[in-house]
């Protein structure tokens, strides 16, 4: 399938029709927990308390399956966007950042780049490229020598976010290529021999993007998918881990729908997983069985998971 819509946006608006099925009552629990996560600057709380890019997105991404931004919340929202502003912000804050702003600006508030000075994307752009490896993809930092694949598929968000295309993508497309292992997943990173589901996930997610999944590869996938299927029907994280988590369950699932892979999961084993592991019936999600508490990032992966499941499958 191929869209101008930046993927995440995509993604999202997939997601907002799965969750339309789930009953008023427990869309409204999860709600009010992630707005009780909003801090008086309009950024959303993180694992350490205060505000944070990172989660600000996932509370947003959230909200905007459980029927969008409203009001008072937006503004407060955009004025934190427009606070955080910076030409120097890792790739997962900046597509954290260009996310956010854009379902702001969706929703009726400011757009993130008015008033950017001169030359703002193109120095994004620049800062982008100086973490880029001789191997093809990108990696975390600039004194990063090798890729990673999850950075190397949030590079590639960001440069969509901007309007922008990936520099010489066949390069991107052999770095995933040189990732993927014999089990038929993907490493994040090229020492690694086990492959784990969310590279796994970024890899396809990225592939599919560019332009480079095939038949061949569509097998392999699958092959690795069935190996990491959790006993308590969800996903594992890889196969030395043994049980399932929130993160998991959702790039694996998001993975099985975006290739077609019939036959992986059932439907009903996973959502059995989720509300008896993962949701709390007072709204928000933990990330796995040992965890303690919500917070929005799971949430968003609960919530993303409930989704797919009820949802309508888009095959890739």
């Amino acid at each position: 399938m191929t869209s101008n819509e930046p993927y995440l946006l995509r993604l999202s608006n997939r997601l907002a029709i799965g969750l339309s099925e789930i009953d008023s009552d427990r869309r409204g629990r999860h709600r009010d927990f992630l707005l009780s996560q909003q801090l008086p600057d309009g950024g959303f709380r993180g694992r350490e308390g205060d505000s944070d890019l990172y989660y600000t997105s996932f509370a947003v991404r959230g909200l905007a399956m459980l029927g969008g931004l409203q009001g008072q919340q937006c503004e407060r929202i955009g004025e934190y966007v427009l606070a955080c502003r910076s030409q120097n912000l890792s790739v997962i804050d900046l597509v954290s950042w260009l996310y956010t702003g854009l379902a702001v600006q969706l929703a009726g508030g400011p757009d993130p780049l008015a008033g950017a000075e001169e030359g703002f994307v193109e120095s994004v752009s620049e800062s982008l490229e100086s973490t880029r490896t001789a191997d093809g993809g990108y990696a975390r930092t600039t004194l990063g020598a090798a890729g990673s694949t999850y950075h190397s598929f949030m590079v590639a968000l960001a440069y969509e976010l901007l309007g922008q295309s990936v520099p010489e993508p066949d390069r991107m497309i052999q770095f995933v290529y040189d990732r993927q292992r014999d089990d038929g997943g993907f490493v994040e990173i090229s020492p690694m021999k086990r492959s784990g589901t969310n590279p796994t996930a970024a890899a396809v997610a990225l592939l599919v993007m560019l332009g480079g999944m095939d038949d061949e590869l569509r097998d392999d996938v699958r092959e690795f998918l069935e190996l990491v299927r959790g006993d308590e029907g969800g996903f594992l994280a890889n196969t030395r881990i043994p049980f399932c988590d929130g993160l998991s369950t959702f790039t694996g699932l998001l993975t099985v729908q975006d290739l077609g892979l019939e036959g992986v999961v059932k439907s009903e084993r996973v959502e059995a997983f989720l509300k008896s592991e993962l949701e709390f019936p007072t709204g928000g999600f933990r990330g796995a069985a040992w965890d303690t508490d919500a917070d929005v990032e799971y949430t968003f992966y609960g919530l993303g998971t409930l989704a797919l499941i009820l949802g309508p499958e888009v095959s890739q």
